[in-house]
């Protein structure tokens, strides 16, 4: 990592070849809905949210989760990588059994291989064990039970994971999808224009948010998602240095005339949580950022 204070932005090195361009965006339409989520014994929480969604209808979206009970529930946080073939890897598997509950989490719903796939970062108490925030493994991880979820719908584009050559991951990439069964009858009811985006390393979160927005002519709109930075620098003048992050947007926003606003939880390296609202301009992507932004009043 290099940059920072008084050293321009920060950044961090890639294996593979710099993409001329560092935003990809695909126009939606987008949903809320309350998901009935009822998991059969022993099923993963990936199947489990995409049968809600198949019910609704939808086969893409982004789910809130809260305050919500796990049976099993597997993570990983930042680390080292143990050579050069990625700048940055994942530490060894934290396991949550029985008992281990999820404070605050976001996900992706999208497509992997032809079959439904997740990309999830939250806030958790593993049971016996403190708080604790990173990356959920979604064939590791159960509900405890029956629950009742938040989640936005997505029509007309979805998260597709491809092999990125640039950061030699595979990563979720937004690209067009057909419209829900009945959508266009919908749109007048409910529904609203939105954006799916992913945003690529180097470059800052909150600028990038806002030539999306200002290029889809939006007047505000909401933020939604998930991602990872290069250290962080909070509105407050605290930082994170830890050159590899997890990061869950609390809440998200952007308005013409005033920016992005972005109020975000992080894990770094060392396992540490930090809470804050981003400092505009100074806050590079670390791997990827994926977003849903959704056209507001």
């Amino acid at each position: 990592m290099k940059g920072g204070a008084g050293g321009g932005l920060r950044s961090i090195l890639h294996p593979g070849p710099v993409e001329a361009s560092r935003l990809r965006v695909v126009s939606c339409r987008v949903r809320p809905l309350r998901l009935a989520l009822e998991p059969a014994s022993g099923e993963t929480i990936l199947a489990t949210l995409s049968r809600g969604f198949a019910q609704a209808g939808y086969a893409a979206g982004y789910v809130s989760l809260q305050d919500t009970a796990m049976a099993r529930m597997n993570y990983v946080i930042p680390a080292a990588s143990p050579d050069d073939s990625h700048a940055a890897w994942y530490s060894a598997t934290h396991e949550g059994g029985p008992g281990s509950r999820i404070s605050r989490a976001g996900l992706h719903l999208g497509q992997r291989d032809g079959a439904p796939f997740l990309h999830c970062h939250g806030i958790w108490t593993p049971a016996g064990a403190a708080e604790a925030m990173g990356h959920l493994l979604p064939f590791e991880a159960e509900l405890a039970g029956p629950v009742e979820v938040d989640a936005l719908a997505i029509s007309g584009a979805q998260l597709v994971t491809r092999l990125d050559a640039e950061t030699n991951f595979a990563l979720f990439a937004p690209e067009p999808a057909p419209p829900a069964p009945g959508e266009a009858e919908r749109e007048r009811a409910g529904s609203a224009r939105g954006l799916l985006l992913t945003i690529r390393p180097n470059v800052d979160v909150c600028a990038m948010i806002s030539e999306a927005c200002e290029a889809a002519g939006f007047g505000a709109a909401s933020v939604h998602g998930i991602g990872s930075l290069v250290g962080a620098d909070y509105e407050d003048g605290t930082s994170v240095s830890s050159y590899a992050t997890e990061v869950l947007v609390r809440s998200g926003s952007w308005r013409r005339g005033q920016g992005t606003c972005l109020d975000i939880a992080l894990v770094g390296l060392d396992g540490a949580i930090s809470t804050g609202i981003l400092q505009k301009g100074c806050n590079p992507v670390c791997v990827t950022f994926e977003l849903l932004v959704t056209e507001a009043a």
